[in-house]
């Protein structure tokens, strides 16, 4: 489609500089022509009739019988005021698929050995508690982004930051010591996520409970949340930790493993992965040492109480704390240190931060301060911010234990797949391992479709039950439609017809089998649009838009009972091809594609 466009793009040029003697320089902005009228591209004549020095509608025509005398590929236009909307001959897509018929990675960029390199980051998780459904949207737009980078040409690193460190660690390693009595994950027969996070929630109660006694006691609210015993105990821990407190040190490598081991359960279940993970516990020391540095050369200066801070407010922020009064880190200091360690370890041409939007302060404050320190590639750290995720009856709410883990989500998820499956009865003939997997695609299909297809930037209101239907704009409707294509095709080897291996040049598609074709030759682009806008939407809802072209197409024409035998293999190897660009669409996405539905 983007060839096709140049040409017209230059035969427009051409008809300028012959009409007016002179090369136009300008813009020429072409689109896809509106559904409600005739047409596959259009082009916008405004400031095209300027230079024609004519009524919109009338260079419009003057420059459509240009277009269709000089390329063949135009067969018509016409005109609507100033859009000039021009017809594709059907030979067109015909080449088109024939051109694409071998292409087994069809709309995919090849890496070049001086690809860029794109670092991405992505879940970030605290290990005081499991994973819940705002990480799952996390880990969902970093995974699928960085598939998406990968089929853009550039060489991707998935990284991910685990923060092992700071008061919130404390909090459940302190909980565990007081309420704990030796438990383990397999005493509790409990992934070690979720015992850890049970710790968690039993600090934040305990302490609720310190703080109204206090308060009932006479004391100020806002000074007893401070002086509350348990916090203090918190504190102090975290103080022996970064002093290498040999039984705190041995307390945290034990419960962060629970951790850990419950995690690889779930990114695994979830099929996200990472090519190398960094540790808040060694990132800090190097955060540390960047702000030292630059005590020490007047760029950060320190307050009485021994605090460190940058004053910012030149670049229209604010002084940001480096270093506590303690000399602890914040989360800052981590970060500093991460985004050296990666600049050490890649070089990278682009560092993108899949962070929620809760931090577009943070991340902006760590640009500027970067580059404030002298690091030249600052500019480089990118902040892809995206919206929360909500619940029908509201937000989520980590401290008092009022979240959607991670597990019981995927879990759920693939339960109501199967209960919907044996509903419709879709799968006989499959045996109980092969339905087991079939659901467990069909649940996390439509699980990830849903985050996905929305705008990262928006807030999403999750709703399990909608996310699964089988029709409509969701995972399992386009699953359904692969699954369909699949058995078309199944069905046509049994009757030993071939799919083509190229097209004749007689048949003329009608006006779906077009759309189809048209919406095929679109992949590319939008591949190309969701990996510049970081945006991973795109691609859902082209392979949306491409299964609702297919299952239009399908209710409408025959395709192996076709009569005709052009228009038969025609359809054969647009069905072909449209298995193919849905299954590698989806890919894009994480999302796995069922053979039988």
């Amino acid at each position: 489609m983007k060839e096709l466009e140049k040409e017209i793009t230059q035969a427009v040029r051409q008809v300028l500089q012959e009409a007016t003697g002179t090369d136009y320089d300008g813009k020429v902005l072409i689109q896809e022509t509106r559904r409600e009228f005739e047409g596959d591209l259009t082009v916008v004549v405004f400031s095209l009739a300027k230079v024609l020095r004519r009524p919109p509608e009338e260079a419009g025509a003057w420059l459509g019988e240009q277009l269709v005398r000089r390329l063949p590929h135009i067969a018509r236009y016409n005109v609507i005021k100033g859009f000039l909307n021009l017809v594709v001959d059907g030979s067109y897509w015909v080449e088109f698929l024939n051109k694409i018929r071998h292409e087994r990675r069809y709309g995919l960029q090849e890496a070049a050995a001086d690809a860029p390199t794109v670092v991405i980051e992505y879940s970030s998780p605290n290990t005081n508690k499991p994973l819940h459904l705002g990480h799952v949207r996390n880990n969902l737009i970093g995974y699928s982004l960085s598939r998406i980078m990968a089929a853009d040409g550039n060489r991707v690193v998935k990284t991910n930051i685990v923060n092992d460190r700071g008061i919130h660690i404390c909090k459940s390693m302190l909980a565990w010591q007081k309420w704990g009595n030796g438990i383990t994950p397999e005493k509790a027969s409990k992934k070690g996520d979720f015992l850890v996070g049970d710790f968690y929630v039993k600090f934040e109660q305990e302490y609720r409970k310190q703080v109204e006694q206090m308060v009932a006691g006479g004391m100020p609210e806002e000074e007893a949340k401070k002086k509350a015993p348990l916090l203090l105990e918190a504190q102090e821990m975290l103080r022996r930790w970064e002093a290498g407190d040999p039984e705190v040190i041995r307390l945290w490598k034990m419960m962060n493993g629970w951790v850990y081991e419950g995690f690889d359960v779930t990114y695994k279940a979830l099929g996200v992965d990472f090519d190398k993970i960094y540790y808040e516990s060694d990132t800090y020391k190097v955060g540390k040492k960047i702000v030292l540095e630059a005590l020490e050369k007047g760029i950060v200066y320190r307050r009485e109480d021994g605090s460190v801070w940058a004053d910012l407010r030149d670049e229209g922020l604010d002084e940001k704390v480096l270093l506590r009064s303690d000399g602890t880190a914040v989360y800052m200091t981590q970060d500093l240190g991460t985004a050296l360690l990666r600049w050490e370890d890649y070089h990278f041409d682009k560092h993108i931060y899949v962070v929620g939007n809760e931090q577009n302060y943070h991340f902006q404050v760590l640009r500027i301060l970067m580059k404030k320190l002298g690091y030249p590639w600052a500019d480089r750290l990118i902040h892809l911010s995206y919206g929360m995720v909500e619940l029908p009856e509201g937000k989520m709410k980590s401290r008092e234990g009022k979240v959607v883990d991670a597990d019981d989500l995927i879990a759920g998820m693939i339960e109501t797949a199967r209960e919907m499956g044996e509903e419709l009865g879709k799968l006989e003939g499959l045996d109980e391992k092969e339905k087991e997997e079939v659901y467990r695609k069909i649940g996390l299909g439509a699980l990830k479709y849903f985050i996905l297809k929305i705008d990262p930037k928006k807030n999403i209101v999750f709703d399990p039950r909608e996310s699964i239907d089988f029709n409509g704009n969701t995972g399992p409707f386009i699953q359904y439609t692969y699954a369909r294509i699949r058995s078309v095709l199944r069905k046509a080897a049994d009757r030993n017809v071939a799919v083509p291996e190229q097209l004749g040049t007689n048949y003329l598609p009608n006006e779906k089998e077009t759309l189809l074709v048209r919406l095929l030759a679109r992949f590319p682009q939008v591949r190309a649009d969701a990996a510049a806008g970081y945006d991973p939407a795109l691609v859902a809802n082209f392979a949306y838009e491409t299964a609702k072209a297919f299952n239009q197409f399908y209710h409408d024409y025959s395709i192996l009972n076709e009569t005709e035998a052009e228009a038969r293999n025609f359809r054969l190897v647009m069905t072909l091809k449209t298995g193919e660009v849905l299954h590698t669409a989806m890919g894009l996405l994480g999302i796995e594609m069922p053979e039988r539905m």
